[in-house]
């Protein structure tokens, strides 16, 4: 089984790793479609900082020091992409408290899809770096860059895939088309025992399930048994469609 997050915009600095090895990364197959968009983000940070920031979406207060950051990316050190990536989502998984096991099976089952390098497992090694999904490269399209190549990724995992990704990002990665992948609507329940969407707490309700999951034991093998094993959890997870699951996060988490 395998879970798809979200990146995060924000990224941790620093870290003890080499700089950047493009072979050292997960799936091969995407090396290529990495150095293409590697290059395009090179030429447009060349470009003086108003047009870049502008392509990057950038606000004045942080374009300076994102900038900075994509200049010196292939030069500055790497740290496991389960950790690189900050915000709401990964600050409630918070990866560096998980128990040894856990970090074990983050490695084996968590995939984050980055706009920069496309699929990346948790424990590759990453710099930071600010590149969204809908950013504006010189010569290069993401959304279509990447999705027929991480489509062809993901068809060849073996196992479930359970897509926690919003909207943008799994633009870059749309699933195969078979029962075996699944999205999740992440909603609250109601007293009156009605559901609604949520919006607020969605990335801090996928960070704390995420967490859950990793912290029970060796994730199953198929998706209905996923969602007994999250429901036991106090995480009631249940299947709405073919492709889709619910996943209603606790009252507790709410606030």
């Amino acid at each position: 089984m395998h879970i798809l997050l979200p990146p995060s915009e924000t990224k941790r600095e620093g870290g003890d790793g080499k700089p950047l090895d493009l072979a050292s990364l997960s799936f091969p197959a995407l090396r290529e479609h990495r150095g293409v968009v590697l290059a395009a983000l090179d030429t447009l940070v060349g470009q003086p900082d108003d047009a870049a920031a502008k392509a990057l979406k950038l606000g004045a207060r942080i374009a300076s020091a994102e900038l900075a950051r994509n200049r010196e990316l292939l030069s500055s050190p790497t740290m496991p992409a389960l950790e690189r990536y900050t915000g709401v989502l990964f600050d409630a998984l918070d990866p560096e408290t998980l128990s040894p096991q856990a970090r074990v099976r983050a490695n084996q089952h968590i995939l984050v899809q980055s706009a920069l390098f496309g699929l990346v497992r948790a424990g590759d090694h990453i710099p930071a770096y600010r590149l969204s999904h809908d950013a504006r490269l010189p010569g290069v399209r993401l959304v279509t860059h990447w999705g027929d190549v991480s489509t062809a990724v993901l068809s060849d995992l073996s196992g479930p895939i359970v897509d926690l990704r919003s909207a943008g990002y799994a633009a870059l990665g749309p699933l195969p088309s078979n029962e075996h992948c699944v999205t999740v609507a992440v909603v609250a329940a109601d007293s009156d025992g009605s559901v609604r969407a949520l919006n607020h707490f969605n990335k801090k309700g996928k960070g704390a399930f995420v967490r859950a999951l990793l912290e029970a034991g060796e994730l199953p093998t198929s998706l209905d048994d996923l969602c007994a094993l999250a429901t036991s959890l106090d995480w009631p997870l249940r299947r709405t469609s073919d492709r889709e699951l619910e996943l209603r996060v606790p009252n507790a988490l709410q606030r």
